[in-house]
């Protein structure tokens, strides 16, 4: 038996989530582990209203991308997505992971100045706190040429 059989990787649009699939990819590969790409639509309050930031199509795209560079490599995946407020992103990954019965969560981090670090930590830490699963966080650099 493997150490991960079950590998949940959640994506966002920003062009680091390559990296993120591509190391999902290759680790499902050395141990044949099943996928999950989970993307969450986030939205903003403000004030009295909640502000979508992105639409169900976008997110839908960013998922369908990921799904489409897995089956490539020949690895098993599904996708879903998952609504919260910005502030709620990293529950959504945990319950999602647990959810999908996960053993490693693979993300980018987002850096940030240590100020605003201070009032809203970055969800990669977030996530980290909130799991048994081990987490791994994928380099921000350029996905390499391929994806293979």
């Amino acid at each position: 038996m493997s150490v991960f059989q079950r590998i949940l990787v959640a994506v966002d649009p920003d062009p680091a989530r390559l990296s993120a699939i591509r190391l999902a990819g290759d680790l499902a590969k050395l141990t044949n582990a099943e996928v999950r790409v989970l993307h969450v639509l986030a939205s903003a309050a403000s004030l009295a209203t909640v502000v979508p930031l992105e639409d169900d199509a976008e997110g839908k795209a960013v998922v369908d991308e990921a799904l489409a560079i897995l089956a490539e490599k020949g690895v098993r995946a599904e996708g879903s997505l998952a609504r919260g407020l910005t502030t709620q992103v990293a529950e959504s990954i945990t319950e999602s992971a647990e959810a999908f019965g996960a053993d490693l969560i693979i993300l980018t981090p987002h850096h940030r100045g240590s100020v605003e670090a201070l009032f809203n930590p970055r969800v990669s830490d977030a996530v980290a706190h909130r799991t048994s699963a081990a987490v791994l966080l994928a380099p921000e650099g350029p996905a390499e040429d391929g994806m293979s």
